[in-house]
């Protein structure tokens, strides 16, 4: 047994009756919600960038919940590809949407975890008594900012460092490694794979996510008969990522997409996706003092550090990390999102830390949803909430490229 699968056994008795208990000074979320995600160069949010995305889903957050906007006091957006992390558009996106310049924003980046770093953000300021009420978000436009422009610069003197170069190592070949090190067949990914896909298309198909989404509109650019450019709008509320009849054995067909004898695939990846997505959060003396309804109570976040080369295992190690410092063990958790970077990771990450695959991603994951890289962390807080019962432990995860994991626990009220 490696360190990382000893650092997956040690959790601590359950503490699940004191997280119970509700104190004013409980962090609670009062909603979550996100847009639909759509396919990276080619779906409807494809030309419009990150602003708009959380511009316009701001509005219709702001609009749907009834929130007084004079409350918020601070605004966190993880993303991952702008420039400076969208630190100039992104807070213009909040004034923009009608949040008041006398709130405050921070633009946060770390990598794949960046949407749930922005809850945690904000979570820590209201603990720390900061503030009352932030916003956490996350938003991305890969269609945009995806491609060889978001490689890092380095300079002359680092490029040829040996731990530099461990972290620039291409997240598919990272997965390539942890499937070897660990063993983890191809047909083992295709059928996880297969059935994040099975999941996920019955979640849409039954209505099961249209409570989490706000539509939005978008602004498609098309060739007219004459070869000119318009722009027409259309509201988008449906994810474009699932598909229907996808097998195990219709993926095995797939060519390996990183090495020539690899496993992994553009099947059993997380595809390249546009989204956004909203978390409103705030003190339980403030909420119930307005009124607010409270959905769920924050519990904590930890994120941790793991080998750059196998960046994939971060939440074989993020979750029981998590898990000790809350004084709960796997079974305590009713419902865990881990972000389907790739279907050996997560698989790797779930049989490592002994979890269900039944309370796995409920409703499919990134590999038939889609990882708008920034967004995920948040995204996850409106998927969760949603299927957990009242009382419920739920638990959020992803792995973070450069090597980390992070996870979060949350506690439906």
């Amino acid at each position: 047994m490696d360190r990382l699968q000893q650092l997956s056994g040690q959790l601590s008795p359950s503490s699940k009756q004191s997280l119970l208990q509700k104190n004013p000074d409980d962090v609670v979320i009062v909603a979550a919600y996100r847009t639909a995600l759509t396919k990276g160069g080619r779906g409807k949010f494809k030309d419009v960038g990150s602003d708009y995305l959380l511009t316009e889903l701001l509005k219709g957050f702001i609009k749907k919940t009834g929130v007084d906007v004079n409350l918020i006091e601070d605004v966190a957006c993880g993303n991952v590809l702008n420039r400076a992390a969208g630190a100039f558009e992104h807070r213009g996106a909040s004034l923009a949407a009608g949040i008041p310049y006398t709130s405050g924003f921070i633009a946060l980046n770390r990598q794949c975890s960046s949407g749930l770093m922005a809850i945690s953000e904000i979570a820590n300021k209201i603990k720390a008594g900061e503030i009352d009420c932030g916003i956490a978000a996350g938003s991305e436009s890969m269609s945009i900012n995806y491609g060889p422009n978001s490689l890092p610069n380095l300079t002359p003197a680092l490029q040829d460092n040996p731990e530099m170069q461990k972290c620039l190592i291409p997240m598919g070949i990272t997965n390539e490694n942890v499937v070897k090190k660990y063993n983890i067949s191809r047909q083992k990914q295709d059928e996880f794979a297969a059935n994040s896909y099975n999941k996920a298309e019955r979640a849409v198909s039954s209505g099961a996510f249209k409570d989490e989404i706000i539509p939005i509109e978008t602004i498609i650019a098309e060739e007219d008969d004459d070869d000119n450019i318009v722009y027409r709008k259309e509201i988008v509320d449906t994810d474009e990522g699932p598909r229907k009849g996808v097998t195990a054995q219709s993926l095995a067909k797939l060519k390996p997409a990183f090495a020539a004898d690899g496993t992994t695939h553009a099947g059993n990846a997380s595809q390249i996706t546009d989204g956004a997505a909203v978390v409103l959060l705030m003190r339980r003396s403030l909420a119930e003092a307005k009124g607010y309804p409270i959905e769920g109570k924050f519990v904590l976040c930890s994120a941790v550090g793991v080998p750059p080369e196998i960046m994939g295992v971060g939440p074989a190690v993020a979750i029981p990390t998590v898990l000790k410092k809350a004084g709960l063990t796997v079974s305590d958790i009713d419902v865990f999102e881990i972000n389907e970077a790739f279907a050996g990771q997560c698989l790797y990450s779930a049989e490592a830390c002994n979890i269900p695959l039944d309370r796995l991603n409920i409703n499919g994951g990134a590999i038939a949803l889609g990882h708008p890289l920034g967004t995920t962390g948040a995204r996850q807080y409106a998927t969760i909430l949603r299927l957990l019962k009242k009382g419920e432990f739920g638990l959020t995860s992803m792995c973070i490229g450069t090597g980390m994991g992070a996870a979060s626990i949350l506690v439906k009220e």
